[in-house]
């Protein structure tokens, strides 16, 4: 996403886009009926770490590690084979974003360090900060050209300064752009998956629209399945008023497919079947 220019508030400006105000209000009411359920008022934090879980699994199984809801439940060794450790850091990265909401908006570039610090979970060289040049990413599952380690430094310090900035752009608009750049650039050498959506989930309950995180985007994004997850993000990387327009509905219908989930959660809840 370009920066620059002579708007000073390019986010706000892709509210405009032409679909974009019909996914905010979408989003918005899904939401508000997670919120407004009898069962939010009296046994909110089953909710939110219920969303946690079902939320690590399903950024999970977009980067491979398609494990039902029932093993990730039961299972406590996460290490040894690739996918155990793709479900570890998810569930690690779950755990860590509401320790950095109130780092975000500060410095959004440390949050990101740390998110894969914490993924990663190792002491190479290669981890907690961006790549540089000639390093090897590894994430297979996006196929999209690799920006430079140069281009990958300057667009993250444009896309740090606008979240600095703050300004009126709608929680869904912000958390969209931040999810799809960071898918976009690549800009770590492993687990920018992992670390995109979790960034996705810090600005929406850093933003107020989620406040508990109730509304796991991830598992929206899960069950609309890998390849519309895929196409979306080409949309977002072509950078036109379409493609962008289509990326933010899809993360909209992705939050409120999340809200969706939690809605039954809170309804199996009351009827005492969870």
């Amino acid at each position: 996403m370009s920066t620059t220019g002579a708007n000073a508030d390019p986010l706000a400006a892709l509210g405009s886009l032409p679909g974009v105000a019909e996914s905010v209000e979408s989003v918005r009411k899904a939401v508000d009926r997670v919120y407004g359920h009898r069962v939010m008022r009296r046994r909110s934090t089953e909710i939110t770490s219920e969303a946690a879980l079902r939320g690590a699994r399903g950024s999970a199984a977009l980067s491979g590690a398609d494990w039902g809801l029932e093993e990730v439940r039961r299972r406590t060794d996460f290490g040894g084979d690739g996918e155990s450790h793709v479900m570890g850091a998810a569930l690690r990265l779950t755990a860590e974003a509401g320790q950095l909401l109130s780092i975000w908006r500060q410095s959004p570039l440390r949050v990101l360090a740390r998110l894969h610090l914490v993924a990663a979970a190792s002491q190479g060289d290669e981890v907690g900060r961006p790549r540089q040049a000639g390093e090897k990413v590894d994430e297979p599952l996006i196929e999209l050209p690799l920006p430079s380690a140069a281009e990958v430094s300057g667009r993250l310090e444009g896309l740090s300064e606008l979240i600095i900035a703050g300004g009126s752009a709608p929680a869904l608009v912000t958390a969209a752009v931040v999810h799809g750049e960071l898918l976009a650039l690549r800009p770590f050498t492993s687990h920018n998956g992992l670390v995109a959506r979790t960034a996705e989930r810090i600005v929406l309950v850093g933003s107020g629209l989620d406040p508990k995180s109730v509304c796991p985007a991830e598992v929206g994004h899960a069950e609309l399945g890998r390849a519309t997850y895929l196409a979306a993000l080409d949309g977002y990387a072509s950078g036109t008023p379409e493609g962008m327009a289509a990326w933010i509905a899809h993360c909209g219908r992705a939050v409120g497919l999340g809200a969706r989930e939690s809605t039954a959660v809170c309804e199996a809840l009351q009827r005492g079947a969870a």
